[in-house]
C-alpha cells in the first residue's frame, strides 16, 4: 500500500461512519417539521413508535428497543407523560418495574404519524423495495458491529 492510498483511507468522505452520521443528521432534519406538526421530537417519536407496537412495555424493554440506557430515556418519558401521551405505572407484579401505557391522546397521535414513512419515501425518491433493501443492509451492519462489542 502506498502512502497516498493510506492517506485516502483517512479522508472524511471515504469514511463509512461519516456517511452514516451525516445521513442520520439529515434524516432527523427531514423529520423535524413533520414531528413539530404533532408536537414530538425525534427521540420522542422513536419511543412512541415502540409504544404503538406494544403498549404496556417496561422502561427497560423500551431502552433495549431504542438501544440506549434506561437513565437516558427517563427525561424523555417524563416529557411524554407531561404532554399527556403516556402514563408511567409501577408494575403490579414487581413495584421496582415501571410500565409505560399510552393514553387516549397517545393512541390517537398514531393516526397523525402514519403518513410519515410515505413522506420520507416520496421525498427521498426511493421505492418501497429500495427502502427495505437499504434498511436490511443497515440492520446487517448494525448486527455485525454489535458482535464486535
Amino acid at each position: 500500500m502506498t502512502q497516498d492510498e493510506t492517506c485516502d483511507d483517512l479522508l472524511l468522505d471515504n469514511q463509512l461512519c461519516f456517511a452514516l452520521h451525516s445521513t442520520s443528521l439529515l434524516m432527523t432534519k427531514v423529520y423535524k417539521p413533520l414531528l413539530q406538526a404533532i408536537g414530538l421530537t425525534y427521540p420522542q417519536y422513536l419511543a412512541m413508535l415502540v409504544l404503538w407496537e406494544r403498549d404496556g412495555i417496561t422502561v427497560g424493554e423500551l431502552s433495549r428497543r431504542l438501544m440506549t440506557d434506561p437513565g437516558s430515556v427517563t427525561p424523555l418519558l417524563k416529557r411524554l407523560e407531561a404532554e399527556g401521551l403516556i402514563e408511567r405505572r409501577r408494575s403490579s407484579v414487581d413495584e421496582r418495574v415501571v410500565e409505560l401505557h399510552l393514553t387516549e391522546a397517545g393512541r390517537t397521535m398514531r393516526a397523525n404519524a402514519e403518513r410519515f414513512p410515505n413522506c420520507i419515501a416520496t421525498g427521498s425518491d426511493l421505492g418501497r423495495d429500495e427502502i427495505m433493501r437499504l434498511r436490511n443492509e443497515l440492520i446487517e451492519l448494525r448486527n455485525r458491529l454489535q458482535r464486535m462489542l
